[in-house]
């Protein structure tokens, strides 16, 4: 039986076209806006798109979910590195988001693969906190359209600020559209970290319950 080469899975080719996109977008960036927000904006919807082709060709792979992951993490966080240089006075808060989203997601991501490896989880573990429990947060992972709004929310917020350096786009009531969308959109980009501040508690301490099981085995092996 010859193997399949995931590397070259429709979903994955989709997501090297991302990062292509991305590179150019970046590049871009402090200089030309059309393009870095074209380049950027495609790339973004090309995330829905692999996703419908890796259910469509049933090519979903562990690989294409984590490139997806790094890709929406790296572009996020360039784009807050040049809102970093646009608006220095703010360096610090950008500097803090990319924070919050970078170690929050690593960590949530990584406590995952180690509690599925040590078979933790609740129904072997009543420590093991399941933040799907909570009917908030339920809706927040099992909801497409409410996951969707928070993310667009989120990217449109820095996006529009990005712009602002720019211009304030057409004007509505005498106030640039960017300008709205920036304010309409900043309540969203606070919710969205407080929620990966605490998707990134919550992982911590279920990754200390990882290490107390595995302690507790290693103290009854040595009984």
């Amino acid at each position: 039986m010859s193997s399949e080469n995931i590397f070259l899975f429709v979903p994955n080719i989709i997501g090297y076209g991302r990062i292509v996109l991305a590179l150019i977008s970046f590049y871009f960036m402090p200089t030309n806006y059309a393009i870095a927000c074209w380049c950027y904006i495609i790339s973004g919807l090309l995330d829905a798109f692999d996703g419908h082709a890796a259910r469509y060709f049933n090519q979903s792979t562990k690989f294409g979910a984590m490139l997806d992951q790094l890709t929406d993490r790296c572009g996020t966080m360039c784009l807050l590195v040049t809102l970093s240089y646009f608006y220095p006075h703010y360096m610090f808060l950008f500097q803090l988001s990319m924070t919050i989203d970078i170690a929050c997601h690593w960590i949530h991501l990584h406590t995952t693969a180690v509690s599925e490896k040590t078979l933790l989880h609740r129904k072997s573990s009543h420590k093991f906190i399941d933040l799907s429990e909570n009917p908030i947060m339920r809706i927040y992972y099992t909801s497409r359209s409410v996951l969707f709004f928070m993310c667009a929310g989120n990217e449109a917020f820095y996006a529009s600020l990005y712009l602002l350096h720019f211009t304030e786009g057409p004007l509505v009531l005498g106030v640039g559209i960017f300008r709205i969308i920036c304010y309409m959109c900043l309540p969203v980009a606070i919710v969205k970290s407080l929620i990966a501040l605490l998707q990134g508690y919550i992982a911590c301490k279920n990754l200390g319950n990882v290490d107390l099981k595995e302690r507790a085995a290693l103290h009854d092996k040595s009984q």
